[in-house]
């Protein structure tokens, strides 16, 4: 096998399972044997342990000496933090949208976004909705090339990604499609990002206490919450 495709398998490894972690096959505080994981995907260990260094690089596992790699599980605290700090963030960008010409372009984005969250919605396809949603809320970063912000957001992103899909997989259906993201776009209609950053915000820590019963359900027995 070429070397560049022997590169790639780490990657790949990863990316199957974070979506394990994403849809709660492998749920929070779960053990990631390396052994399971070999036989699952039919490959050696050494790229399976690079793919779950890669995923703790992402906050997504974490790896406790003399124990192995698990799914990391958030205590309460750290969810409420991670929140807080997204919403900070988000705001922070929408406040940053100044001129007309990009408060304009921001809102036919997210219009466009909030046709496909509508979608998703109907159709239960919660993959779509939370990768539309989280465009939603990068958008502003990226609308300004403001890469160190579009960095730390996606990080968080990632790391809070399995828990809101926990929170939205049981709750979606009971939430209005723009729960999250209509009071934005109906700020953005008057051309006040002020408010359009405090629903944003607003938005954000409104998934705390929810996210935090959700994992809570969803956790391996005895892993403290």
């Amino acid at each position: 096998m070429p070397f560049q495709a022997l590169a790639t398998i780490p990657y790949f490894l990863k990316d199957q399972i974070r979506s394990l972690i994403i849809d709660g096959t492998f749920r929070p505080g779960q053990p990631l044997r390396e052994q399971d994981l070999e036989q699952r995907f039919g490959t050696s260990r050494s790229p399976i342990r690079e793919a779950l260094r890669l995923l703790e690089l992402s906050g997504m596992v974490q790896h406790i000496q003399r124990k192995g790699f698990r799914v990391r599980h958030y205590s309460v605290t750290e969810i409420r933090h991670l929140y807080a700090l997204y919403a900070e963030l988000a705001a922070y960008g929408l406040r940053q949208i100044q001129s007309a010409p990009e408060i304009a372009q921001l809102e036919t984005q997210l219009r466009e976004l909030d046709e496909q969250l509508r979608q998703a919605h109907g159709a239960g396809d919660i993959d779509t909705y939370v990768a539309r949603l989280r465009d939603s809320y990068l958008a502003p970063s990226r609308l300004l090339g403001d890469q160190a912000l579009l960095d730390t957001l996606s990080r968080l992103c990632a790391q809070l990604e399995p828990v809101h899909y926990l929170y939205l997989r049981t709750a979606m259906g009971s939430l209005a499609y723009d729960r999250f993201h209509g009071g934005i776009l109906a700020a953005l209609a008057q051309a006040d990002t002020g408010a359009a950053a405090e629903a944003a915000r607003q938005g954000v820590l409104d998934m705390i206490q929810p996210a935090v019963s959700a994992q809570d359900a969803a956790a391996i027995e005895g892993e403290p919450g």
